[in-house]
């Protein structure tokens, strides 16, 4: 095992979270909730958790979808973009996380088409890991 370094980056990625909102600016949209699907990748430093495997010191992704969840589903929005934006920005809270990527589509957005979608990334000073962030 003294072959390799790890990097103890762990890359979390929560997968197609569908909810119901309120998102667009004709009639119809702001009177019907409609889907989107989520997906948010997560890059944080993690020997803590690796290191003591105490769930105190790794980043709980499930208290970030609650929260997600909770501001996805009570709020209006008429632009995916602000939706977005506003869902990174919930992830970004937490000082754990060094970089994060929000994608968000909204299917049957456009005739022909399966979905339409917006993504946005935001990192910590001094973290290079997002470079490659697969």
């Amino acid at each position: 095992m003294t072959d390799f370094r790890r990097d103890q980056i762990a890359k979390i990625h929560i997968q197609d979270l569908r909810l119901r909102t309120y998102i667009g600016i004709n009639d119809d949209e702001k009177k019907n909730k409609q889907d989107v699907v989520i997906n948010i990748r997560i890059h944080y430093h993690a020997e803590r958790a690796v290191s003591f495997n105490v769930i105190d010191e790794a980043l709980n992704y499930r208290t970030i979808t609650k929260k997600v969840i909770k501001h996805v589903e009570s709020n209006r929005f008429l632009l995916l973009e602000r939706m977005t934006d506003e869902v990174l920005s919930l992830v970004m809270e937490h000082p754990q996380v060094m970089w994060a990527d929000v994608m968000i589509d909204k299917p049957h957005a456009l005739r022909f088409s399966d979905s339409v979608s917006i993504a946005l990334s935001a990192r910590r000073e001094g973290y290079a890991g997002a470079a490659h962030p697969h």
